[in-house]
């Protein structure tokens, strides 16, 4: 295989400028040159992508470009590592920021069911294989719920491991590695040889991690997930930028008494579902208790804050939640707090929960901003 550019990529994408390509490929190698082409792409989108997320140097030895990455010659080196990752028994796919697929090879195409054109987001991937029962075997009487509750983890952790069944009954340990922006690395192992009864006493102990974080009715993380998150990210020599928004759905107990507890849990449900749409894949998100949710905005998206908030009340304005009361609207209220260098959990909460009580007596179905002027 042959490849010229008229640019160093990197230098060309950088200034957003178009990189244009010339292939010489055999016939029979047509299909690893464009998948070839295609991961090299995909890492010099996340090399770019990064590089505006940081004002360190740190990224700056990833380059393709970079002399000391690679000892010989760099075409011969990607066309082995593109032949090696076909031939692994093991699973191997990137994701970007969005949570796309933009490389996996075989084995994961094979273990997750997808064709070798296709190139779906994770919420596709997982909705797909629900769907056809392919893939990932989830169990569960509420897709939607589960899916929640499975975003409310995913990409939280620079490094996490998952054990998982599939549903050709195989059962496969997953990695998954994350860097700052978003972007992930997949690995899967089939590990079906440690037996059935290991496998059991093993799910059921993932089973009672997850019950213990998770709210069971919405999916979404619970009260001890949240804190532990916040915990982990707040407090003394700790800079996380972070802005903390706290809502309230307003007027909750009279939803429960006209219509019953059965509708306010579709409320609830529903609000979950508004919430998690509006939120990013680094954010954080839980329901603290009753109709009290948590919405974490890290990194950019914590100076967008106000038009988040913004953007969800005009969605719930759109909604109705009740099929049996089509024109039921109802309203939620906020209190926005933005961490300061050192605030630990609770007083960062203590400000987010004093801004939301202005909000819900001064008329609720609306925001206020901590320490903003009233």
């Amino acid at each position: 295989m042959l490849v010229t550019k008229p640019l160093p990529w990197n230098s060309a994408m950088a200034a957003g400028a178009h990189a244009l390509f010339f292939v010489l490929a055999e016939p029979d190698d047509k299909g690893l040159t464009q998948r070839s082409l295609r991961f090299c792409l995909s890492l010099c989108h996340l090399e770019n992508s990064m590089s505006r997320k940081t004002t360190s140097s740190n990224f700056d030895n990833v380059s393709p470009d970079h002399p000391g990455l690679v000892r010989g010659d760099a075409g011969v080196f990607n066309r082995q590592l593109m032949n090696l990752l076909e031939a692994s028994q093991q699973g191997y796919a990137l994701f970007d920021g969005e949570d796309r697929l933009c490389f996996a090879n075989a084995a994961f195409r094979k273990a997750l069911d997808v064709a070798p054109d296709e190139f779906p987001s994770w919420v596709e991937l997982m909705r797909s294989g629900y769907g056809n029962s392919t893939g990932t075997a989830i169990e569960t009487s509420d897709f939607e719920v589960w899916l929640r509750s499975a975003r409310t983890r995913r990409g939280k952790l620079p490094f996490r491991t998952i054990e998982t069944s599939l549903n050709d009954g195989r059962w496969i340990l997953t990695t998954e590695t994350t860097l700052p922006g978003g972007w992930m690395l997949c690995v899967i192992t089939d590990i079906s040889e440690l037996g059935i009864e290991l496998r059991d006493l093993r799910q059921e102990r993932d089973r009672a991690l997850k019950s213990a974080l998770c709210d069971e009715l919405t999916g979404l993380g619970n009260r001890r997930y949240l804190m532990d998150n916040l915990g982990h990210s707040l407090g003394p020599h700790k800079a996380q930028a972070l802005a903390l928004v706290l809502l309230d759905i307003d007027h909750f107990k009279s939803i429960n008494d006209r219509f019953g507890h059965a509708s306010g849990d579709r409320v609830l449900k529903h609000f979950a579902e508004k919430l998690c749409a509006a939120a990013g894949r680094d954010d954080l998100i839980g329901r603290i208790g009753g109709e009290e949710f948590l919405l974490g905005l890290s990194g950019a998206r914590m100076h967008n804050a106000e038009s988040v908030v913004e953007a969800l009340f005009a969605s719930l304005r759109e909604a109705s939640p009740l099929e049996q009361v089509p024109d039921f609207r109802y309203t939620c209220s906020a209190g926005i707090a933005f961490v300061r260098p050192g605030d630990c959990a609770a007083e960062a909460l203590r400000r987010a929960d004093t801004a939301l009580y202005r909000a819900k007596n001064t008329g609720r179905n609306r925001f206020v901003i901590h320490d903003a002027p009233v």
